[in-house]
């Protein structure tokens, strides 16, 4: 009788670190960086894709205009990613030149610098109602009464949802992140309801417009010139479904990232005291300590997919053209290479042109917002909480198993 060939059942050492990918992501990344720059593995939909791991190499595709984002470009077969109706599916995430730029100069004014830090009074007043709602419990889950309620408060204000439709958006989108594989139609359920839910209120905000950004940009898309306070020029149209989709991207991104950027800093924090020592000593810290921890634990680990137009050779490597590429953000926030002293938290780190948020032209539009959000979040629970600790009692912090989002079930703290 024949002996098995142990070695052909033993993963290799490339199969072995994408297999952390979902439970211990950095130490896989870590792995996967170390073996090469570009690697051929398993994607999060179980099709192969090209994974890109050094800093350098994730820079330049990032702004690569021959890698696209739209679907299109994709062979046939070669993607499996989560079906969206039309009326959610046209947004910037699935859109290159020229209407990704139409439709991107619509909305960006929304969210500069000079625009978002008016809403500093709101936030502030938002985090301080919310932490004064916790502070005599003693305890509490942080994920899911200050991390995530804020940004769903600030952001459906800035669109204009009214309060008795937010209560359902937060398990929408946890559906859409994380499906569970063993419930498929909770996800389909989770894209009905916004899908309805999204056309109900444009069709209020027709009916009786307010002054929010969701009423300015269904002025665009029903003004015959196309033109308004939204920073349209003449020539911008915006089609139903471009509406629906914009809408249903500002809502979701603008949201889902800014909790996990919340929530894996204060975890970041909580787990090394000596650095949250150095920012309650020196508050003016904040802002560049906001830009470490999206470097350090930030909460999208992969870029959109993108697809070749035509053969291409990303870290000495060819890829064809419609295959899929993933890059790797979390791999190239923690290049040895770029980082000094990568897998440490230091909040006076000098060295901070990470990818957290994108570059090129699909830079987070969000940005500038998802930053405000962060450090209003963390003074404010820092002022509000001298003695914050994590929950010991409460059980083993657990990530979700995930290779498309960063971010914790729960954050159980006592203070």
């Amino acid at each position: 009788m024949s002996t098995p060939d142990l070695a052909s059942a033993v993963a290799s050492p490339v199969e072995q670190a994408a297999a952390l990918l979902r439970s211990d992501p950095h130490a896989g990344f870590a792995a996967l960086r170390e073996a090469g720059p570009v690697h051929r593995i398993a994607g999060p939909d179980g099709l192969p894709v090209w994974l890109v791991t050094r800093y350098v190499d994730v820079r330049e595709a990032l702004a690569d205009p021959r890698l696209a984002l739209d679907r299109r470009h994709a062979l046939p077969g070669n993607y499996r990613g989560f079906s969206l109706p039309p009326a959610l599916d046209a947004n910037l995430l699935n859109m290159d030149q020229p209407d990704h730029t139409r439709i991107r100069r619509l909305v960006s004014r929304a969210f500069t610098p000079r625009r978002v830090e008016l809403l500093r009074p709101s936030i502030e007043r938002i985090a301080d109602q919310l932490l004064t709602e916790i502070e005599l419990l003693g305890r509490a889950d942080l994920l899911a009464g200050y991390a995530a309620p804020l940004p769903i408060t600030v952001i459906c204000d800035l669109l204009g949802v009214p309060v008795d439709d937010r209560p359902d958006f937060r398990s929408w989108t946890d559906a859409l992140v994380a499906p569970d594989p063993e419930r498929p139609q909770d996800a389909k359920a989770a894209v009905v309801a916004l899908l309805r839910f999204l056309t109900a209120l444009i069709a209020r905000k027709r009916a009786d417009p307010g002054d929010d950004l969701l009423s300015a940009l269904i002025t665009v898309r029903d003004t015959e010139t196309g033109t308004s306070t939204s920073a349209a020029t003449d020539g911008d149209r915006l089609s139903e479904d471009e509406l629906t989709s914009l809408a249903f991207l500002i809502l979701f991104a603008g949201y889902e990232n800014t909790v996990h950027l919340i929530a894996n800093a204060v975890l970041a924090l909580l787990q090394r005291p000596e650095q949250l020592a150095e920012l309650r000593a020196n508050p003016a810290l904040i802002g560049p300590a906001v830009e470490e921890f999206a470097r350090f634990d930030g909460p999208a680990p992969l870029a959109i997919r993108r697809f070749p137009r035509e053969d291409v050779e990303i870290g000495g490597v060819r890829v064809p053209a419609g295959e899929t590429v993933l890059l790797a953000l979390a791999s190239a926030n923690r290049d040895p290479a770029q980082f000094t002293d990568p897998d440490r938290l230091d909040l006076t780190r000098r060295d901070t042109a990470h990818l957290a948020l994108g570059h090129g032209i699909h830079y987070c539009l969000g940005a500038p917002l998802a930053r405000l959000e962060t450090e209003i979040a963390l003074s404010a629970l820092l002022s509000h909480f001298p003695a914050l600790t994590l929950d010991e009692a409460a059980g083993p912090i657990r990530h979700r198993p995930s290779m498309r989002a960063r971010g914790l079930l729960a954050l159980p703290v006592r203070f």
